[in-house]
């Protein structure tokens, strides 16, 4: 086997083949179908377009799945991320506009750039708080050996009404420009989105990937009773993914509220966490735990963006969406059964074999 076939053996056959080939896909249809698709402008030196809009709106379905996707590996899962979405939002917008969505009015005209909490404290606390409801999560998964996706259904359930205790009930709005930064600002050209994606991504592969803490997850993923009998402390490493899972949510969190410049505590976050379960899911690790890509992950969560934004530029309907988003996400989880890769192979034998 020479050594180009030979990488490209390990290119089919790792993690992120498949998400790059559901990709490929989507993009050769908006080439055929949806004239302008991959049309770039620059405005006043920011870039502009469809493929800007699915990496700046795609950017906390990014940041979520990372953190979804080491819970994953373990045999876990996380239905709270949505929730604590919320509460990171939430938390940020008290702390810069205490008002409660009153705006901050000073003689008779709307006060800008004002913050009543510096910038890196109500990041500090945003995050802070997101990092506790992800340890209140591995607490009742490691140490209560509650089933995960009946300890995360608690903070599901009870966080969004923690988001409303925040913020009084009310949707709060901010009026500080540095804020908005964050999720509408742009650096080099491009939306700053895009690197505290890659910010985030590069500290979780460090993290999983050049210590023993990517094998650990693993090891407790495929065999958690084994771990511990190999020395593993797996209650430990299922605390950790959880916290890490709960800061990743706070960080998508601040995205979104700094993006739409306000929190909305009943819909901020809401149906994510089973799009940052399907990102993973389409990324190829396995819902049993085991072997995880995080590079695969993203590309899922491009995958769910990338449809999301096609089937609003081609007309269609916001109701008829999620029932033409199920087809598709259906046709690309087709990809990994290993009864038809198997069914496939038997028939190009067949066909084979009658040449």
């Amino acid at each position: 086997m020479t050594p180009s076939n030979s990488a490209w053996k390990r290119f089919t056959n790792s993690q992120v083949f498949w998400p790059l080939v559901a990709l490929a896909l989507i993009m050769l249809f908006n080439a055929i179908f949806t004239p302008g698709f991959f049309k770039l402008e620059i405005k006043d030196g920011h870039l502009f377009g469809s493929l800007i809009d699915i990496i700046n709106r795609g950017a906390p379905l990014m940041v979520l799945s990372i953190g979804m996707t080491i819970v994953i590996a373990t045999g876990g899962v996380d239905l709270s991320v949505g929730a604590v979405v919320a509460i990171s939002a939430a938390m940020a917008t008290v702390l810069i506009n205490p008002a409660l969505g009153k705006q901050l009015i000073a003689s008779d005209k709307l006060v800008q750039d004002v913050s009543a909490t510096p910038l890196p404290l109500v990041v500090a606390a945003a995050l802070l708080v997101s990092a506790l409801c992800g340890l209140w999560n591995g607490l009742l998964v490691s140490r209560g050996n509650i089933q995960p996706m009946v300890a995360t259904l608690v903070l599901m359930v009870a966080g969004r009404g923690i988001a409303q205790l925040i913020t009084g009930g009310q949707i709060i709005t901010v009026y500080f420009t540095p804020y908005f930064f964050i999720g509408n600002g742009y650096l080099a050209g491009v939306p700053f989105t895009l690197f505290i994606v890659a910010a985030v991504f590069l500290i979780a592969w460090l993290l999983t990937r050049k210590t023993a803490v990517g094998m650990f997850v693993e090891s407790v993923g495929i065999n958690a009773r084994s771990s511990f009998y190999s020395g593993i402390n797996e209650k430990n490493i299922k605390l950790l993914v959880y916290t890490v899972s709960g800061l990743c949510a706070g960080v998508a969190g601040l995205i979104i509220s700094s993006n739409i410049k306000s929190a909305d505590a009943n819909n901020a976050g809401l149906g994510f966490e089973l799009d940052a379960i399907l990102a993973v899911v389409i990324g190829g690790t396995l819902m049993s735990g085991g072997r995880f890509s995080l590079l695969a992950s993203i590309i899922g969560a491009l995958v769910i963006q990338s449809m999301t934004t096609t089937m609003y530029a081609i007309g269609v309907p916001a109701m008829a969406a999620q029932a033409v988003k199920a087809l598709v996400v259906l046709a690309v989880i087709l990809l990994y059964s290993q009864q038809l890769r198997d069914g496939l192979s038997r028939l190009l034998e067949r066909k084979g074999a009658r040449l």
